[in-house]
């Protein structure tokens, strides 16, 4: 993996801890943050090592959105956003093969909203505040927050957050559905290690297929996602992963999966 200067990425008992790590500007998001982002998740989704991903955010913040920061020798040029990069960069982290866990630490904001609802599991720290923020500059949320918010929190609330441009406790995203469980900040990372190294042993190739199931389901019929979910669970009982699972079911013992 090249040397980054945007993110830090650690590697624990089959987890890979990535850490935006641009504390001075709230972990904004800026170019060479998206490429770096994008080819740790291309090698993590490549790496038979990995059952597991957590994200985070380095000091106060979890994400706050794109870097706006304009130049201060041409104050009337527009700073560089490019909406497609960051949307394609969004739908890899959203389509990682491996389970991915958002610590949100701190506030996430705009793109740093886009970017947890693209996570298959939030955790978030007690006193954390979350919202959209684009209204509040005249902008529109470009990384698909007008299409994965409503569909986490439900219209309503979706509508609210989009239209104010306000922050929400965190708590009221849990109560959402978007939020999993609040921790005290202290305890966060502990609590995002413990569910991933949970996840850790089961089958990877299970957790695999059970993740496209439910994403490619959101998108399907009730008569085509329920066939597609059977047809993918009948090849499912050709894999080593489901004998190995039945047998240490029946011996009593606790698997060991090879996500094959």
């Amino acid at each position: 993996m090249p040397d980054l200067q945007t993110l830090l990425v650690t590697d624990r008992d089959q987890v890979r801890w990535i850490t935006l790590n641009r504390p001075e500007r709230r972990n904004a998001i800026s170019p060479l943050m998206l490429d770096e982002l994008e080819a740790v998740l291309e090698d993590t989704a490549e790496d038979g090592g990995v059952r597991a991903l957590v994200v985070t955010g380095a000091g106060s913040a979890f994400c706050a959105g794109a870097d706006l920061t304009v130049d201060p020798d041409d104050p009337d040029a527009l700073p560089d956003v490019d909406l497609a990069r960051s949307d394609a960069v969004f739908d890899v982290l959203e389509r990682q093969p491996q389970p991915v866990i958002a610590a949100v630490n701190g506030t996430a904001a705009a793109g740093g909203l886009e970017l947890l609802l693209c996570c298959d599991i939030v955790l978030a720290a007690a006193g954390t505040r979350i919202g959209d923020l684009h209204a509040n500059a005249g902008l529109l949320p470009g990384a698909g927050g007008t299409y994965r918010l409503p569909r986490r929190v439900g219209v309503n609330p979706a509508l609210w957050l989009l239209f104010t441009g306000d922050t929400a406790p965190v708590e009221d995203f849990q109560r959402w559905g978007l939020v999993h469980r609040v921790v005290p900040g202290e305890e966060l990372l502990a609590e995002a290690g413990r569910l991933a190294a949970g996840l850790t042993r089961k089958s990877p190739l299970g957790l695999r297929r059970m993740k496209e199931l439910v994403r490619d389901g959101l998108e399907q019929d009730r008569r085509t996602g329920l066939a597609h979910a059977l047809e993918v669970a009948q090849a499912h009982q050709k894999s080593a992963d489901y004998a190995e699972g039945v047998r240490a079911f029946a011996a009593r013992r606790a698997p060991r999966f090879t996500g094959r």
